[in-house]
């Protein structure tokens, strides 16, 4: 399961948007309203963790990691 950010989408001016997170399967269709209050919402695109290897610059070579990376 991944978990996902939505946030609501403001229906008056100057309302703040409210953050929420849920844990859904990647196959299930992005939420368009609020799972409690029915208020429309929308998923947010956020940067994932990345690689957290180890992968360290090899001496010479001009060569970006140690091949662990797919950057050869």
């Amino acid at each position: 399961m991944a978990t996902y950010i939505y946030e609501t989408i403001p229906e008056k001016e100057g309302e703040e948007p409210v953050q929420f997170e849920l844990q859904q399967s990647m196959k299930d269709a992005p939420l368009t309203k609020h799972p409690e209050t029915g208020v429309p919402v929308r998923r947010l695109i956020t940067g994932g963790l990345g690689f957290t290897g180890t992968a360290k610059p090899e001496s010479g070579g001009g060569q970006c990691c140690s091949g662990s990376c797919a950057c050869h």
